[in-house]
């Protein structure tokens, strides 16, 4: 290219090839130092603020020459990792956080029943229980709920509770569903989302809060069970808890509330025998049946019991006849042979002594009065010291 055509191109070619042409730039590009090095931004920037506590921190590689650095990550709204320990106190908060479970029997056919003397729900493999959630006033919007479910003992209480490996093959290849190692589910919500934990693998189940109905009080909730407490490689009947917590839309807890579960095959049952048991060690009176060995205990030696209808304190030199013993009888003809004869002792009681003479002699002439009782024909009445020929 001459220089005629050069002096025919548009301005912009021509400052451009004038400033490629000017010696003093093509001498500062040439002498540029490597990067990453002091010298280089004090060459590049000679006009420039620049401290020495100024530094890049941009990657070298092996050549060493700058790598291109990596995108940050994008961080999805998660919820709160969850601790190690979690928390088993009761804490209603400002919103009046409860749960309320329905009044159930103790039969054998009750699929779910909750005691309150224990605290302690007790129900059957992926049976229905419902809950029911009740707050002083309403949360603030976006309020949602979960449910996490730990060890009781604290020598369990790091490890995570899990299905044991029977029951999530049979979710697996009966249900297919990605959450088969969770414990409890949502039943009745398509809004039920499913947690592990990053850092404890502890799972939780979460699911928004919604207002009670009109003419409710509570909201109720449905839970699933999916693995007896007993079954080898879960639980290994190691008691579990339930926390239920009130939370905000970014992990805020705003209320607490804690209940032991057992999951078993007999609910009423296992109730009944859990209840009594907590009775014998408080010492109160235990109701229903007596065990066997309560029986046997009676029978070796009677307990006299006070009278409900004495209300004075008995003297001490007074004698133990006023006592009241309870005497078990098996079988209802001997309880009714005994029954008669201690109602012909309390009546001997209150007779006076010559009252009960006069009834003895006139039960004596009774007697003495009866007809002599005729044999039938063709047999004639021996009588006592005569013979037959007489």
């Amino acid at each position: 290219m001459s220089d005629k055509d050069l002096m025919e191109l548009p301005m912009s070619q021509g400052n451009f090839n004038e400033l490629w042409e000017d010696i003093a730039f093509r001498q500062l590009v040439m002498e540029l130092p490597r990067a990453n090095s002091d010298a280089w931004l004090s060459a590049a920037l000679p006009d420039g603020p620049f401290t020495e506590g100024f530094d890049l921190d941009l990657p070298i590689n092996n050549d060493g020459d700058v790598t291109p650095a990596e995108e940050a990550p994008v961080v999805e709204n998660q919820p709160p990792s969850a601790n190690v320990v979690p928390t088993t106190t009761d804490y209603p908060g400002e919103y009046g956080f409860q749960l309320c479970f329905n009044q159930s029997s103790m039969t054998k056919s009750a699929t779910s029943t909750y005691s309150p003397m224990l605290n302690k729900l007790y129900c059957q493999l992926a049976k229905t229980c419902p809950v029911d959630v009740l707050v002083g006033r309403e949360p603030p919007p976006g309020a949602l709920l979960r449910l996490t479910v730990i060890y009781k003992k604290s020598e369990h209480v790091s490890e995570v509770v899990i299905r044991c490996p029977h029951h999530q093959s049979i979710a697996e290849n009966n249900e297919g569903v990605s959450h088969r190692r969770h414990l409890v589910r949502v039943e009745g919500s398509q809004r039920a989302q499913y947690h592990e934990d990053l850092h404890t693998r502890r799972h939780s189940v979460t699911l928004p809060y919604e207002s009670p109905q009109l003419g409710s009080v509570g909201t109720t909730i449905l839970l699933n069970y999916m693995c007896n407490t007993s079954c080898m490689g879960g639980m290994s009947r190691r008691p579990i808890l339930t926390i239920m917590t009130l939370e905000t839309y970014d992990g805020q807890v705003l209320g607490r509330q804690c209940f032991e579960v057992r999951v078993c095959a007999c609910p009423g049952r296992d109730r009944k025998t859990e209840e009594e048991n907590l009775k014998k060690i408080t010492g109160e009176k235990s109701t229903g049946t007596k065990r066997k060995h309560q029986i046997q205990d009676q029978l070796k030696e009677p307990h006299p019991i006070p009278d409900p209808g004495s209300s004075k304190k008995r003297k001490a030199d007074s004698s133990t006849d006023d006592e009241i013993y309870v005497l078990p009888v098996r079988g209802k003809d001997r309880f009714e042979m005994l029954k008669k004869i201690n109602s012909s002792l309390e009546l001997m009681d209150v007779m006076p002594v010559t009252e009960q003479e006069k009834y003895r002699q006139k039960r004596n002439a009774s007697k003495n009065k009866q007809p002599c009782i005729q044999p039938k024909s063709g047999k004639k009445l021996l009588l006592k010291g005569k013979s037959d020929s007489e």
